[in-house]
């Protein structure tokens, strides 16, 4: 039995765009944390169905492992208001209202004017009632290991910010890469209760510098060169809700416990 502790909890309003820090998620079974990848942003025309959603590959949206411009811009999505603002070098430049066709159309003319040299057809926003779009099919959460970037970093020399990483949980007290072990086992934060189902494989995302928007790392292929292998965190899925913040304890338990 391992406890260790969550220090961060983020959540991604819109694929491919800002973090947001919160201070508590609900967690409920099979679902991701509320309001994770809610929205996307459509890199020319995949015919997603909002009556019907099916998961397509992120290479289908405008996202960081091939658009590394977007760590540039700092974004806030307002769940009150669903207004999506976006600031780039200190000022607002597009902001809308997601749940009308006026503030989509004014967000996606953002991207029209800004990515056109790299979009495949219209940008448009995608969003369906209760759907996630998460890199894997099934609704998962994200959590990443601190000591396992901890590890990566003396490797290559220099600080590596664990946002690259994109998680929803940060973990420390775990030892570096032991979340390895995980798919199988149960996590338990209080209340809630979750099932790792799968290691995640690190894309060429992770060499952009969230600050900065800079491609300066070669984060999969240090894994790679140094660790044999191109993993860093893991994928859980919900089976018992209940509230997390960080701070919380999070206790590594055997399926059958």
């Amino acid at each position: 039995m391992t406890i260790a502790a969550i220090t961060e909890l983020y959540r991604y309003p819109i694929k491919g765009l800002s973090p947001e820090a919160l201070t508590q998620a609900a967690l409920r079974p099979g679902k991701t944390v509320s309001g994770d990848r809610s929205y996307a942003i459509e890199n020319g025309p995949i015919g997603f169905d909002p009556a019907a959603p099916k998961f397509f590959p992120k290479i289908n949206f405008l996202m960081l492992m091939k658009n590394e411009r977007l760590a540039a811009l700092r974004t806030r999505f307002d769940d009150a208001s669903q207004v999506l603002s976006i600031n780039d070098g200190g000022k607002t430049v597009a902001a809308g209202n997601l749940a009308t066709e006026e503030g989509r159309a004014a967000i996606e003319t953002f991207f029209a004017r800004n990515f056109a040299t790299e979009l495949r057809g219209p940008p448009k926003i995608l969003s369906s009632p209760g759907y996630s779009f998460s890199d894997l099919a099934a609704p998962v959460i994200s959590i990443i290991n601190l000591a396992s970037v901890a590890s990566l970093e003396v490797v290559i020399g220099r600080p590596v910010n664990p946002l690259r990483f994109r998680g929803n949980l940060y973990v420390t007290g775990w030892e570096a890469w032991s979340e390895r072990g995980f798919p199988g086992k149960e996590l338990r934060i209080g209340n809630a209760r979750l099932r790792v189902v799968d290691e995640i494989v690190r894309c060429t995302a992770t060499n952009v510098d969230p600050v900065t928007a800079a491609r300066d790392m070669e984060i999969p292929k240090t894994l790679m060169r140094h660790f044999g292998h191109d993993f860093c965190g893991v994928y859980a899925e919900v089976i018992t809700g209940g509230s997390i913040a960080p701070g919380d304890a999070i206790e590594v338990v055997s399926s059958s416990a």
